[in-house]
C-alpha cells in the first residue's frame, strides 16, 4: 500500500460515455452482420440450391439493418435482440442450405 486512498476504489465510467459506446457497438455490429448476410445472399443466389436459403440470408441481413439504424438512435436494447433474430434467421438459412 502507498498511502493513497482512491487507488482501490473502482473506476466507474461516465454512464454518458457508456451509452455512446453501446450506440457505437450495437451500430458497427449490425452494419456488419448485414454486410455478411448480403455477401451471403449473393453467394447462394449463384448456385443452384433452394430459394429458401438466400431468401433467409436476405432477411437475416435486413433485419440486422434495421438493428443498425436503431442502434444509431440509441436503442441498444432493441437492437441487440435484432442482432440476435437476424443472426438466428441468417443461421436458419445455413441449415437449409
Amino acid at each position: 500500500m502507498d498511502g493513497r486512498g482512491d487507488s482501490e476504489t473502482p473506476d466507474f465510467g461516465d454512464p454518458a460515455l457508456d451509452a455512446r459506446r453501446a450506440r457505437w457497438t450495437a451500430a458497427l455490429t449490425g452494419a456488419v452482420l448485414a454486410l455478411a448476410g448480403v455477401a451471403a445472399a449473393v453467394l447462394r443466389a449463384s448456385g443452384s440450391g433452394p430459394v429458401l436459403v438466400p431468401a433467409a440470408y436476405a432477411v437475416g441481413a435486413v433485419v440486422c439493418a434495421l438493428a443498425s439504424v436503431l442502434g444509431s438512435r440509441g436503442r441498444t436494447r432493441r437492437a441487440l435482440w435484432l442482432l440476435v433474430v437476424g443472426a438466428m434467421v441468417m443461421a436458419l438459412g445455413d441449415q437449409f442450405d
